[in-house]
């Protein structure tokens, strides 16, 4: 199954300078147990952003044309041929960035996206458009702000109709 999970604002940016928008914890505890044991495909962006390189106890996998080596990663030159090393039954999570996030949305089978209830003043990358009426909100949990977390948010998973 091709997941898509990110955390997206109402104007659908994730991103400013290789950094996410938002500081949440509860959405990086979701991020860590959805995609623990699992496959993560990533751009080279969103790997050189990790702050302590590749991800423990996940295959990780870049996208990148480059000879570069990326320590505890695996390297495919194309999204089809990352696809193509994973088994029919593997759970496989696109992590980003936006250009990936683009080329697999079309071949995605879920969305996980923590959707933040705010429109940040700056942003540079982008979730793709999708239309909404091509999936069903298969799960829905809405949270208010608290100490640790200045906005509201809903963790919403929706299902290729």
């Amino acid at each position: 199954m091709i997941n898509i999970i990110a955390a997206i604002a109402e104007n659908n940016a994730i991103g400013l300078k290789g950094k996410l928008l938002y500081w949440l914890p509860a959405d990086l505890r979701r991020f860590k147990t959805l995609t623990t044991g699992h496959t993560i495909i990533m751009g080279r962006k969103t790997f050189d952003s990790l702050p302590k390189g590749a991800l423990p106890n996940r295959r990780n996998v870049v996208l990148s044309r480059s000879k570069k080596d990326f320590p505890g990663a695996e390297r495919y030159a194309s999204l089809k041929d990352a696809l193509a090393s994973c088994s029919e039954e593997e759970e496989v999570y696109i992590i980003g960035g936006a250009s990936v996030y683009a080329e697999a949305l079309p071949l995605a089978n879920r969305l996980c996206l923590t959707e933040v209830h705010d429109t940040p003043k700056e942003a540079d990358a982008f979730f793709p458009e999708f239309n909404r009426d091509e999936w069903e909100v298969a799960f829905l949990e809405k949270h208010e702000p608290d100490e640790k977390h200045d906005q509201s948010y809903d963790f919403i998973d929706y299902i290729r109709k």
